[in-house]
């Protein structure tokens, strides 16, 4: 299995011969050079979709018509775009679990919001989720952006996630602080990457403070485009 930060929220899964890019924000990314675009999305097979804002979602229908990705995702934005778009998606909703070849992916609540822009003001299409990414014998909890919820610890009793890559800048989303209280009320990771930080001044900038406060957990700060083996 190879994760790989794209920057921000955005990720590249490699797992049980898929590749994944989750919430794939290229265009405008302060924290992906447009030369490594082509890199990141080489031989993607899908998109997975948390939720509609512009720094997870803008350049999903360029990359779903340029490479002829499916786009997994909730059922409202899916079923818009499958009309309206004319691309292939799987559209679901929370509780829902679907197969991408050998890899299964159960949505799972998220507490945030989501909407993208539109000609008379913001389009709200369904509503933010997180994931729980199942195979090679290893399950990937994205948080998506959200805070804490009591739910997660449902999501850890029937899941039983190993890995959990969870939004930690603050502002937006929950911090580092709140970050490390889930991951230690509520899951038994082995290892935690965040994300939605260091993208700009408003957000953390560092993991510090998760790193320490979660002495058993391996915690990794990833770094853009350079692959996490696990």
């Amino acid at each position: 299995m190879r994760i790989t930060w794209l920057g921000h929220a955005s990720f590249r899964l490699e797992i049980a011969g898929e590749i994944l890019l989750v919430d794939p924000w290229l265009t405008d990314n302060p924290m992906l050079d447009a030369a490594q675009h082509d890199a990141a999305t080489k031989g993607a097979t899908h998109i997975l979709l948390t939720h509609a804002h512009f720094d997870h979602v803008s350049d999903t229908l360029t990359l779903a018509k340029q490479k002829g990705l499916t786009v997994v995702g909730q059922f409202d934005l899916m079923s818009h775009w499958e009309s309206t778009e004319n691309i292939e998606v799987i559209g679901f909703n929370k509780g829902g679990t679907v197969s991408i070849g050998d890899v299964s992916v159960t949505m799972v609540h998220a507490t945030h919001s989501t909407s993208f822009a539109g000609a008379d003001g913001p389009n709200v299409p369904g509503t933010e989720c997180g994931f729980m990414i199942a195979g090679e014998g290893r399950t990937i909890y994205v948080s998506g952006d959200t805070d804490v919820m009591a739910d997660m610890q449902v999501f850890n009793d029937l899941h039983h996630p190993d890995i959990g890559i969870l939004c930690a800048g603050g502002h937006f989303t929950m911090d580092m602080r709140r970050a490390a209280y889930a991951a230690k009320t509520f899951f038994d990771f082995k290892t935690v990457i965040p994300c939605h930080y260091r993208t700009f001044p408003v957000l953390e900038q560092t993991a510090e403070e998760l790193i320490k406060a979660l002495p058993n957990v391996t915690v990794i700060e990833p770094e853009v485009m350079d692959p996490i083996e696990l």
